[in-house]
């Protein structure tokens, strides 16, 4: 792992964390999570499995640490690690078709699916977090919201963070495409 990728995967965590952290919850503490559309351009920008691994594991702990959900914090843990490393998958698949910001954008809304219902479905069933809603309530009332300011957000955040990353000396999978 090269210093300066490391560099630019933190700030992209942080501002995720910043993003997570001002934005107010929707329902029962939960809120759509920034933190998720960060780790999807890192993984977009870096798409190995060290740098996914890294990125999922702090994303997944900052989450957990900053969520008002009650018990959140492993099942944040847990979803961010799966969802990053089948997003990895879906982006070397799909890799020709990646490069494509609109493809991109709806493969960051699926991955938002798959993030919310992970944490849901852990959350919930395994550690049996009380917050007086349905699976089915919390899945329309959040992740679906979530979903759609994730992919907002992702449309405006990433084509900035391309132009910086082809502008300087940055080994990502953009700048060598």
């Amino acid at each position: 792992m090269n210093t300066k990728n490391l560099v630019l995967m933190a700030l992209l965590v942080g501002v995720g964390t910043a993003l997570y952290v001002v934005t107010p919850g929707m329902v029962n503490g939960m809120k759509p999570d920034f933190m998720l559309t960060m780790m999807f351009i890192g993984i977009l920008l870096f798409p190995t499995v060290k740098e996914t691994f890294l990125l999922s594991l702090s994303t997944g702990v900052l989450s957990g640490l900053f969520t008002t959900f009650p018990a959140g914090l492993v099942p944040n843990i847990i979803d961010k690690a799966v969802t990053g490393f089948v997003f990895l998958v879906a982006v070397i698949i799909l890799k020709k078709v990646v490069s494509n910001i609109a493809m991109s954008a709806v493969l960051v809304g699926l991955g938002t699916v798959l993030s919310g219902s992970i944490f849901l479905s852990v959350a919930l069933f395994v550690f049996g977090a009380n917050v007086g809603q349905t699976f089915a309530m919390l899945f329309v009332g959040v992740v679906l919201p979530a979903v759609a300011f994730n992919v907002v957000a992702f449309m405006i955040i990433y084509p900035i963070v391309t132009k910086l990353v082809k502008r300087s000396k940055f080994n990502t999978a953009i700048s060598q495409a």
